[in-house]
């Protein structure tokens, strides 16, 4: 099995619904968990591990290369529609609109979707001849030099990606899209033409990143580049988590902690951490390993995209030892990217993320993965790959599920409080 476990999503289904005020938008998105990842037959469990491992391990290579109304919408399973390990929204395209479950991505700006005709795509693509209000660019107009590797072919604006393990080409269009009932006229996304890899999300993405072409770049009237979300857990088929965008109707009694910058990877959400206890004790964790560093790239960011939470190594090997040494009696065992299994039950201790200005307190739901076909439990972090990001810590969405984590760009701070939405 693939080692790490890195940036892929789990399966969990991110639905929403959204009403925006075309003054100032407030939409709460409904987010349904799914199903754990790991299958319930057995010796199945194992294979999806392997696979979100590779793919999560993908991830972070690619992220290194990088008024006052609310409605809620439900949206079936993602496991069973669109068969992705992903948080997705119900997005609507085009005129008339055509539907599309599109991933939630903090990491990533562009939004795209798989278009008629595209190349490795899945069946379920955006017919963009079926729309009146379709269009593409030219090499010429001001937001091709926006994106990633522009190039110009027949006089189309077209660009070209590396999405995890996988590289995309698209053409960069235009069309109105619906999240909820309020448009966004001329968004601009890409238009799927090839797909080489299995890391796509099969409908496409919609990017919630701090670049100019992300959607809050694009909404930027509408939702003044203010978001939050609470993630379900994992194991929950019901429709209870929820996106929520825009200043409006955000929780009033929050911790925050500041945003920073890194201008080198400016689409990631960036903060201070500065400290991990386990149980009551803070581990001895070098500042090296925590450090915000923009030249390096080091640092800690919050990511929708990544399953289990990565430290580098310094970092995860202190706080690992520390766990372990809570169960001095009970023999350890691994699992593909999880070094620290145990075949006895797991009763604690509880884990806090110190952060400047905030403390993060996480219960055991958070932090153990169990195994549906067996009595293996895993402690849900590893360490980052060995590669150009083993200076990333990356706080991963398993680590956020059942938290409201509001992400207020304007006044350049994140903020956690513990909201139970499964």
């Amino acid at each position: 099995m693939s080692n790490p476990l890195f940036f892929s999503s789990l399966l969990i289904l991110l639905s929403l619904s959204l009403s925006l005020s075309p003054s100032l938008g407030a939409s709460d998105l409904k987010v349904y968990g799914l199903s754990s990842p790991f299958s319930p037959t057995k010796g199945m469990w194992e294979k999806n591990v392997g696979e979100i491992s590779a793919k999560d391990d993908a991830r972070l290579i690619y992220l290194g290369s990088l008024v006052a109304r609310k409605s809620n919408v439900p949206i079936a399973s993602g496991r069973q529609i669109i068969q992705s390990a992903t948080y997705v929204v119900r997005v609507t395209v085009g005129t008339p609109p055509q539907t599309m479950l599109m991933a939630m991505d903090t990491s990533s700006d562009t939004a795209w979707m798989p278009c008629d005709g595209c190349v490795g795509c899945s069946a379920n693509v955006f017919v963009s001849a079926n729309s009146n209000t379709y269009k593409s660019y030219g090499c010429d107009a001001p937001q091709c030099k926006q994106v990633t590797n522009p190039s110009c072919a027949a006089g189309v604006c077209s660009f070209n990606l590396t999405y995890g393990g996988s590289t995309v080409a698209a053409n960069l269009s235009q069309d109105t899209i619906i999240l909820a009932k309020d448009p966004i006229v001329n968004y601009s996304f890409g238009c799927l033409q090839r797909v080489t890899g299995n890391s796509v999300p099969p409908q496409g993405i919609i990017g919630l990143g701090r670049g100019p072409t992300s959607l809050l770049s694009q909404s930027q009237s509408l939702y003044q580049s203010t978001f939050s979300y609470c993630l379900p857990n994992f194991k929950s088929l019901s429709f209870s988590g929820s996106l929520r965008l825009g200043p409006v109707a955000q929780p009033k009694k929050i911790k925050y902690t500041p945003l920073l910058k890194n201008p080198r990877r400016s689409s990631l959400y960036y903060v201070n951490l500065i400290g991990i206890s386990v149980g009551r004790k803070l581990v001895d964790i070098p500042p090296s390993a925590l450090a915000f560093n923009p030249t390096t790239g080091s640092g800690t960011i919050f990511d929708s995209g990544t399953v289990f939470t990565r430290l580098v190594a310094p970092a995860y090997n202190a706080v690992r030892d520390e766990f372990r040494n809570r169960f001095k009696n009970a023999t350890v065992s691994s699992l593909g990217g999880f070094d620290t299994c145990y075949t006895v039950p797991i009763l604690g201790p509880t884990m806090t993320f110190h952060f400047t200005g905030m403390n993060v307190t996480l219960p055991l739901d958070n932090m153990l993965i169990h195994s549906t076909s067996g009595s293996l439990t895993c402690l849900a972090m590893a360490a980052a790959p060995d590669n150009v990001n083993s200076v990333l810590n990356v706080i991963a969405n398993m680590q956020q599920m059942n938290h409201r984590v509001l992400f207020d760009v304007p006044n350049s701070r994140l903020g956690i409080s513990r909201e139970v939405c499964t």
